[in-house]
């Protein structure tokens, strides 16, 4: 390494040195496993040798595919950096493998969303399975948010940060229901611009009626509550969801028991009747300090916080922040909304925005809210609530807080590819992507793969011209697989452990 930083130096060529997940030497293993500190120490160590040397044309970067381990170790890199009295080099922001499509666009943005978020970045890479051109502008849209941030609403400065932002620890809460406590995060989905929506429309929230037997069933992604607002839903809902109504149309409802209120923060001061199980309580991030004395003895609440301010991760921050330093141990469900805008800033703008909160161990669910969407035809507010529920339990998965469907951790094409990524990766999506939590990567080369796909259970990495190599874990099972063969064999394989489910047809 020496040589290179000399030569480097001469010439006036920058270097970025890059931490990868899953690429740790045996020594720092040994030493600090398969951790953020482990990533920062490797990069420290090429650090000092650069320092030494007085070479500081430098970019560092710590990449994962897992968005936890990834945000945990820029931070940490960070603080490491100030203590160590190392210069303030530039951070390049990466989620390594994330995938394609929805799935990769959330993973991204969860990631260097909520590092961006921190004020942390200088430059940023998306790697999605698709073709190139397709990176730049998920990017952009990221970055762009921050351009007319400057003039947002005042936060209130912390003097105690209650959180550890170096690992995951989910935030105390008791249980209300199936919110809060050892509960997984939950989704509400807004149904609330469709009037007398049918039985058959509520495909878009996962739950699928079938006429014929007159009974329902549901998708990995059926939501888990709908608000319907002021708009009742006229039929009887399946037991795997539940209905969540404005407090004045609560109140004036024979079914008050299947039925949940939403009140304002106005309607919960005055209100004398409420739901003995389950009542929902929506505040703003501004009026957190009142309504958390109001309410912290209640044991059938939940709170739905928001924000109008501009800057709105950190402001729903500092809100969870006043609620711990209170004591206050309500479940607490995250609600954004956007005005119209395209299915891609809606997916990296949920993510950034409610995954960097989940990331800390904030937030017992999400709600992504249609009210501030303009007049569309009842299709498009269809489609905007099926985009919302999968988006949702999207954010969920990529922050690592409740899988719900297969996880994909595949790489973008480059020279080094063996086989069509692209075809690659739908062909094994679609003969797996009902296995609920399997994590199975796929690499387009030897050279990075193995390392790069360190977080999945299952990989399918190319080896040589029409060979596969096919791993669990980080273990070879099988090489030179013929690549016709080989998604057969590792189904084979995820069948031999046990991870292996037929299909459901609905």
């Amino acid at each position: 390494f020496l040589p290179l930083v000399k030569i480097c130096k001469e010439h006036g060529t920058a270097m970025r040195i890059g931490t990868n997940h899953g690429s740790l030497s045996d020594r720092i293993m040994s030493r600090y496993g398969d951790t953020p500190l482990g990533m920062v120490e490797s990069a420290l160590e090429f650090l000092r040798i650069c320092e030494e040397e007085n070479y500081h044309d430098i970019v560092i970067s710590m990449k994962s595919s897992n968005t936890q381990v990834m945000v945990q170790a820029y931070r940490l890199l960070v603080q490491k950096l100030n203590e160590g009295g190392f210069k303030p080099y530039p951070l390049h922001l990466g989620v390594t493998e994330a995938g394609e499509a929805e799935d990769g666009r959330i993973k991204s943005a969860v990631g260097i969303g909520t590092l961006l978020e921190d004020g942390l970045g200088d430059t940023v890479r998306v790697s999605l399975t698709e073709d190139p051109e397709f990176e730049a502008p998920v990017a952009k849209a990221l970055i762009d948010r921050y351009t007319n941030r400057k003039d947002h609403q005042a936060i209130p400065a912390i003097k105690n940060y209650p959180i550890n932002p170096f690992e995951h620890s989910k935030r105390d809460s008791k249980e209300v229901y199936n919110f809060g406590g050892q509960n997984v995060p939950r989704v509400i989905t807004d149904i609330s611009r469709v009037a007398h929506i049918s039985e058959k429309e509520m495909k878009a929230v996962g739950h699928f009626y079938l006429p014929e037997l007159d009974k329902w069933k549901m998708n990995d992604l059926g939501c888990d509550f709908v608000y319907s607002g002021n708009n009742p839903i006229p039929f009887m809902l399946p037991n795997g969801m539940r209905e969540i109504q404005n407090f004045e149309v609560w109140k004036n409802n024979q079914d008050q028991t299947n039925k949940y209120p939403l009140f304002s923060l106005g309607e919960f001061q005055s209100a004398d009747n409420f739901h003995p199980e389950l009542n929902f309580l929506e505040v703003l991030d501004t009026e957190i300090e009142l309504a958390s004395e109001l309410v912290k003895d209640r044991s059938n609440l939940v709170l739905i916080l928001k924000t109008y301010n501009a800057h709105g991760m950190p402001a729903l921050r500092r809100a969870f922040v006043e609620l711990i330093q209170k004591n206050n141990s309500l479940p607490v469900v995250v609600k954004v909304s956007y005005p119209d805008q395209t299915s891609d800033q809606t997916m990296l703008y949920a993510a950034t925005d409610v995954g960097g909160l989940l990331v800390d161990g904030l937030g017992d669910g999400i709600l992504i809210s249609l009210e501030k969407e303009g007049e569309h035809t009842r299709e498009e507010v269809l489609d905007q609530i099926k985009l919302h529920n999968s988006v949702s339990f999207g954010v969920l998965q990529a922050a690592r807080t409740r899988m719900s469907k297969t996880e994909y951790i595949s790489c973008p094409s480059c020279g080094r590819t063996l086989f069509d990524l692209q075809e690659t990766t739908a062909m094994i999506r679609k003969r797996t992507d009902h296995l609920k939590g399997v994590k199975i990567g796929i690499m387009g080369c030897i050279v990075n793969g193995p390392g790069e796909m360190a977080d999945a259970d299952y990989g399918y990495v190319g080896s040589g011209k029409g060979k596969i190599t096919l791993y669990k874990g980080k273990e070879v099972i099988k090489r030179s697989v013929p690549s016709e063969n080989a998604v057969d064999e590792l189904i084979e394989i995820i069948r031999a452990d046990g991870m292996w489910t037929e299909p459901e047809t609905i």
